[in-house]
């Protein structure tokens, strides 16, 4: 993985950033009055908040319209949306803080890194040859770069105090569709796995992805399976006929995996007791919005604001992009695969609230 820059151990100069939501994310009330010191997610773009943009891929996203509702408007800041993304929506709710920050933001400070940051890029997988071929940060860098975190935690407050952060933070964990909506449809894994042997390969990928953060310190940790990915806009376009329906193939792919991801979840419970470890069933949720959207303000469910909302994502979503909504509240996806801040603050209410006590 190609790095723009090295980060410094220690950041010596600070700035601050006034920040003005358009909603605004209730932290939810903790059980027992506990306290979680720092939110640290894994994964892919859902949960990127800007990684990409430090490292030499093509999946990026730091230029208009991405952003355009972020903050005081018209900040692209690598998030694949046009707002907030589910890792700031989680961090605000855990009460940790309202904007959980890119690991290799060039800016972090100090206390930035005590509260919890994302290691998440942008196009990565379970199998590590999804990352490979988006040249993007896979699973086993990220863990790499949560163990260089932990180096940093200690030299800024010391062992003790690392290892407290460390065993009471709350990880989240959310990829795996693109294995299923690129790596498996256009590579050779197509000729290597049929659709059973890949999901176990996948679940197998992330028992073992559980088991190093395990081995690491981590305690809490909450698993996002992979959505009904066959009903985002372009993978309606690509496996939808001319209707545009829902690709089913590839939603009987992710339900298939979501279930052998939870089984092995369930396997680790009982390796390790100690341990909580949540799933987080994404896959319902997005379903039953895109079947009911005016129940949540929603009108459009079949195509993004960006641009046609029929393809268009990443480089494909630009300010050149013809036709782009002016009212995102109105779709529940921003580009052509992912969702809007206005649905995701809704999806991760759906998702997670009833979950949290899970976590303690």
């Amino acid at each position: 993985m190609k790095f723009l820059f090295q980060w410094p151990l220690v950041i010596h100069w600070c700035f601050a950033i006034a920040i003005i939501f358009q909603q605004n994310v209730f932290a939810v009330t903790l059980p027992n009055n506990e306290t979680v010191p720092a939110l640290i997610v894994f994964g892919d773009s859902i949960v990127d908040p800007g990684n990409n943009n430090n490292i030499i891929t093509i999946a990026k996203c730091n230029f208009p319209p991405y952003g355009r509702d972020f903050a005081e408007g018209n900040q692209p800041t690598g998030r694949f949306s046009n707002g907030l993304v589910p890792s700031d929506i989680i961090a605000a709710k855990f009460g940790v803080k309202k904007i959980l920050p890119a690991y290799l933001d060039p800016n972090l400070q100090v206390q930035d890194l005590l509260t919890g940051v994302s290691f998440a890029s942008g196009g990565a997988g379970y199998d590590p040859l999804t990352s490979e071929i988006a040249s993007v940060i896979s699973l086993s860098d990220q863990l790499d770069m949560f163990r260089e975190y932990k180096k940093k935690i200690t030299e800024a407050v010391g062992e003790e105090r690392m290892a407290i952060i460390i065993s009471k933070s709350v990880y989240i964990v959310c990829v795996g569709s693109n294995d299923i909506s690129n790596t498996y449809t256009t590579t050779i894994r197509r000729a290597e796995y049929d659709i059973p042997s890949y999901t176990d390969f996948m679940a197998s990928q992330a028992s073992n992805f559980l088991q190093e953060l395990y081995g690491l310190g981590a305690r809490r940790i909450g698993v996002i399976g992979v959505p009904a990915i066959g009903c985002v806009p372009s993978q309606r376009t690509i496996g939808g006929g001319i209707q545009r329906a829902c690709s089913d193939s590839e939603n009987q792919v992710a339900f298939l995996f979501n279930t052998k991801l939870f089984s092995q979840m369930e396997a680790l419970k009982n390796m390790f007791p100690e341990a909580r470890l949540v799933y987080l069933d994404i896959y319902n949720p997005l379903l039953y919005i895109i079947q009911n959207p005016a129940a949540y303000g929603f009108d459009v469910t079949d195509k993004g604001c960006c641009g046609t909302g029929n393809i268009e994502v990443s480089i494909l979503c630009n300010r050149y992009s013809l036709n782009t909504c002016s009212n995102s509240s109105n779709y529940i996806f921003w580009d052509s695969f992912h969702p809007t801040e206005e649905a995701y603050n809704v999806l991760c209410s759906m998702v997670l609230d009833n979950k949290i006590k899970d976590f303690f």
